[in-house]
């Protein structure tokens, strides 16, 4: 790991020295986007989309280049390049935004939302996501769009998860924010936070037991290689978010930035679009060639553990309330199937 470390840091590096022009051939302004998934993944397809749309558009004034596979570091730094101007765009996971505005807690939340259409339509409705999408300006950037990441389930390298009694001692990879912590202390396994490229190596070397994730994961990742037990749990539906560039955004002219919204409109289009695709995919390849056993157990014990997580955040960010409420009223419109 540590080559690709000094590489990703000598290339962030190079980055910071050319941002100051920004200027690829012709006088065109260079636009870099970074992510952590590979070159087949949805979220990369949506960005090569984005891509080829701003070029048809507007490709006397920019030229874009996409970055997969972590290339520019993990996302924490891509987050941070991002901040300071040395590459314009990102996707970040909506837990490391966590740590920039106590806004993005609320997403962290497990069991949120009750139902996959509840949740595109909560994050489709700006009265839900502007609060929580504009509360990093201070930061130095912006949330322009959200990138469906599916559910969030666990999976092990030995020990199946039918309960919550079978995480107890076990070692599992979480994103790096205090409610992913809090949610595994509460369902009795041992946290352990790590930046998603050094997942694998933990897996294999038996670090960690397991980690949590979606599909996608034990193929595109190779994590299904070494953990052969999958558990819906469902416990998170989390967002991955597609951050901007304050400076760069508020550069844009008016005629530019109406390019620009339809892009990000794009990229939420196109990644999910190939979602579905890609997790019907992934299921089937780590099933009938990795060996992965897929398990459905009772989410409800699961469930009747973190709710509590909803109030202790409510209490501590009251602020967060009428959105909460908003989520809610997508939650009964939108029940899961099956419910009355």
């Amino acid at each position: 790991m540590k080559p690709l470390r000094t590489a990703a840091a000598m290339l962030c590096s190079l980055l910071l020295l050319t941002a100051l022009s920004g200027c690829a051939q012709g006088g065109r302004r260079m636009i870099r986007i970074g992510h952590n998934q590979s070159a087949d993944h949805p979220t990369n397809l949506a960005l090569l989309a984005f891509e080829a749309h701003i070029e048809a558009a507007l490709g006397d004034r920019y030229e874009v280049e996409v970055y997969p596979s972590e290339l520019l570091g993990s996302q924490t730094d891509m987050v941070q390049l991002t901040q300071t101007g040395a590459i314009d765009f990102c996707v970040a996971s909506n837990s490391i935004l966590e740590t920039f505005s106590e806004r993005y807690t609320l997403f962290n939340l497990p069991y949120l939302f009750v139902s996959r259409d509840a949740y595109h339509q909560a994050m489709d409705d700006p009265e839900i996501t502007r609060p929580i999408f504009s509360s990093t300006r201070q930061a130095g950037f912006e949330a322009v769009t959200w990138i469906d990441a599916g559910t969030r389930n666990f999976y092990t390298v030995s020990t199946p998860i039918q309960s919550p009694a079978d995480l107890k001692g076990l070692k599992i990879r979480v994103q790096q924010s205090p409610t992913n912590v809090t949610m595994m202390r509460l369902l009795g396994g041992s946290a352990t936070p790590m930046g998603f490229g050094e997942v694998y190596t933990a897996l294999q070397s038996k670090v960690i037991d397991g980690a949590e994730n979606n599909e996608l994961a034990l193929t595109s990742n190779g994590h299904g290689d070494v953990c052969k037990y999958y558990s819906y749990d469902m416990h998170q539906m989390i967002p991955d978010i597609l951050i901007g560039n304050c400076d760069f955004l508020d550069s844009l002219s008016e005629e530019e930035r109406a390019v620009f919204e339809e892009g990000f409109q794009l990229v939420n289009s196109v990644e999910r679009q190939e979602w579905d695709k890609a997790v019907d995919a992934a299921k089937e390849r780590a099933e009938n060639q990795q060996g992965v056993t897929f398990l459905y157990p009772d989410v409800q014990p699961f469930q009747t553990i973190c709710i509590p997580m909803h109030q202790d955040l409510l209490d501590d960010c009251p602020d967060l309330v009428p959105i909460y409420e908003g989520i809610q009223r997508w939650n009964r419109q939108y029940p899961q199937k099956g419910e009355q």
